[in-house]
């Protein structure tokens, strides 16, 4: 093949992945610093190079984000290189998108062929979820790229590669963990699955080459859990969420039962809303407004937490305008390749990408609207790459076989399927463009007529191939053309009004949404960083310029100072960290110069509780003696307190005793 042959052939893929980077890189500073939260951490990390190891939340290392810190590692290295700032923190993002893409591409035309992964990774770059979170600094972006690079691997390991490919899937998740927990491992029993029913390898070998990945996983994800517990706690950071400085308890708490379940084991920290009363998040509903879904509301889906646990929430709402639009169609499309293949050979890759995207869509989209506590709609996407790579398959297999009945019919439920629910979804939500939901509606109908006169051109061939390998008929290639260009607008369009939302409007905070509506709450800006408080703590020379409660208002405050700022509680200001005795300490050797009371902002519940009636003000929620309510006390009682714009300051150099 000469190279313009080369070219021409992969013109297609460069000109998806150059349309993916445009796509999400144009006007990406327009997020600023994204989430404040993990912001902080960047550029804690691009300080102190043990703040980028653990992923702390400030350069002097009091305490972590509440996540593992692989995303920190990408975001803090671009910093290092190219300075900190709102486009080296945010492009790596972006570009793992192009990289997903790409993986999602290469995976699905191994099993399917070139158009089947040109339609997935088409699907994937225009799913708004991702839209929203490539574009974003959360550890999601981090996750799904390794998540992908396992479904890859795997795919390669189908194709006889065997164990050493079989194993860097497993190397691939063991990083997908160290970028979200457990949430990067539920693509696991779709992988551990399709290679057990597709490998071309006796089933002895199948069962050695799984234990080889499962290892591979273990330790390329084991070594930082091994770090951690090495490494003397009282010379690290205190790792947020766990009630007791431990990986394994954050794992199996705060970021895994506890959220699946709706309350973490051991009954304490970083129990998000689990440990508040419902008196007070009754209050916190009305103040953030239960009606749009607020801490722990589940009211109209637009809120930062969503809809009640069940089926039905990945399919309205908030959720449903960030994943859904081919949830239906996708599902359909692993029904029709599970028909139309079933007599092929245990090892047909085509059936193996079915069972794999498909195990994957079920499995985590089942987990996701199950997950009781916590749950923001952009986790969804996880499952967006599954969703991707089943439409992906399933269109270009139906296609192929439309001369037969079963194969026509399998097309034409999927084209319902996806242009059907885009229409009903758009009709649902008045932000959306009255005039899409029309062309969508207007698309769909003559791309079922299409598809119909087509099948007659292409004939009946035989039952396998159904013509021309490539599937294509042999009458006009016009009338293709104008098909295929049918069935993108009725499937496409609709998540792509939503990819521009998410793109074009500025997203800040803790749970960023491609609907309009609603109000965005947690774990983002703290926003009480007046210009008076920035100046004062910027002439501070201290270890930690001030301690506050919550990390969402310490990380504000830092990047507007650029100075380390204590964060009390960490974020759901619950953590116990600092003990009073450490920071009774730390103030007696001069290492905090300012506490701050109050401010703007909203951190997490314990950080905004102040707020609240009296009855919820001293609230125990880490179930450790209340060490954000014990200091906050100490410090009132021992030291004089002024206001600094809209905050309230303690001078920690300036006992009350020293006024008499």
């Amino acid at each position: 093949m000469t190279v313009n042959a080369a070219l021409r052939r992969r013109l297609p893929l460069l000109v998806l992945l150059l349309a993916t980077a445009v796509i999400y890189l144009v006007g990406i500073t327009r997020n600023g610093m994204a989430n404040d939260f993990y912001a902080a951490s960047v550029w804690a990390g691009s300080e102190d190079w043990k703040a980028l190891l653990f992923g702390s939340l400030d350069p002097s290392n009091s305490i972590t984000v509440d996540k593992p810190p692989l995303s920190i590692w990408v975001m803090g290295l671009s910093a290092r290189v190219f300075g900190f700032s709102s486009a080296s923190m945010l492009i790596p993002q972006a570009l793992m998108a192009v990289a997903s893409v790409g993986l999602l591409y290469g995976a699905v035309r191994r099993l399917a062929g070139e158009p089947a992964g040109l339609i997935a990774g088409t699907v994937l770059a225009l799913t708004p979820a991702a839209a929203l979170m490539f574009r974003f600094n959360n550890p999601d972006a981090a996750m799904v790229l390794l998540m992908v690079a396992g479904a890859y691997c795997t795919v390669r390991a189908l194709q006889g590669r065997g164990g050493r490919w079989l194993a860097l899937a497993g190397v691939a998740l063991g990083f997908a963990f160290l970028a979200k927990m457990l949430e990067g491992l539920l693509v696991l029993p779709a992988l551990g699955l399709v290679y057990l029913i597709a490998a071309p390898v006796d089933w002895r070998k199948r069962a050695l080459h799984l234990l080889g990945a499962a290892a591979a996983l273990v330790v390329s994800a084991g070594w930082f859990v091994v770090l951690t517990i090495l490494w003397p706690a009282d010379a690290r950071p205190y790792l947020a969420g766990s009630t007791d400085n431990s990986f394994m308890d954050l794992v199996l708490g705060y970021n895994g039962f506890g959220r699946v379940l709706g309350q973490n084991h051991k009954g304490g920290g970083g129990g998000g809303f689990a440990g508040i009363p419902q008196d007070c998040l009754t209050a916190l509903q009305d103040r953030f407004g239960g009606a749009h879904g607020g801490p722990g509301g589940h009211g109209g889906g637009h809120g930062a937490f969503g809809q009640q646990p069940g089926l039905t929430r990945l399919f309205s709402g908030e959720w449903g305008l960030e994943i859904s639009f081919l949830l239906p169609a996708a599902l359909v499309a692993l029904v029709a390749v599970l028909w139309l293949r079933r007599r092929e050979p245990r090892t047909d890759l085509v059936r193996a990408g079915a069972i794999l995207f498909g195990a994957w869509t079920v499995v985590d989209g089942l987990l996701l609207a199950e997950m009781k506590q916590a749950t923001h709609p952009y986790y969804s996407l996880s499952v967006a790459p599954g969703i991707a790579g089943l439409v992906g398959i399933g269109l270009w297999t139906a296609w192929r076989r439309r001369g037969d009945r079963s194969g026509l019919v399998a097309l034409l439920l999927q084209i319902i399927a996806g242009g059907g629910w885009a229409f009903a979804l758009l009709c649902q939500n008045d932000g959306a463009a009255l005039w899409a939901r029309w062309v969508v509606l207007g698309a769909t109908v003559p791309a079922l007529g299409a598809v119909l006169a087509t099948r007659r051109a292409h004939g009946r061939a035989d039952g396998r191939a159904d013509g021309r390998a490539d599937g294509r008929a042999d009458g006009p290639r016009w009338r293709e053309v104008i098909t295929w260009c049918l069935i993108a607008v009725s499937m496409l369009l609709g998540p792509s009004v939503y990819v521009w939302s998410g793109i074009a409007h500025p997203q800040t905070g803790g749970s960023p949404m491609v609907s309009t509506s609603g109000e965005r709450w947690g774990g983002g800006r703290g926003g009480g960083s007046s210009s008076q408080l920035t100046t004062l703590l910027r002439d501070t020379d201290t270890t930690w310029a001030a301690a506050t409660n919550g990390s969402s208002s310490a990380a504000s405050m830092e990047l507007a100072s650029r100075r380390p700022v204590m964060a009390v509680g960490g974020f759901t200001g619950s953590d116990p960290s600092p003990t009073l005795a450490q920071f009774q300490s730390d103030v007696q050797q001069g290492r905090i110069r300012y506490y701050i009371a109050s401010s703007q902002g909203r951190g997490g519940p314990g950080a905004i509780l102040a707020d609240l009636p009296e009855q919820c003000r001293d609230l125990d929620l880490g179930g450790k003696g209340g060490t954000t309510g014990s200091i906050a006390s100490w410090v009132q009682q021992n030291y004089a307190a002024k206001k600094v714009g809209s905050a309230t300051v303690y001078d920690l150099t300036k006992p009350v005793s020293t006024h008499h």
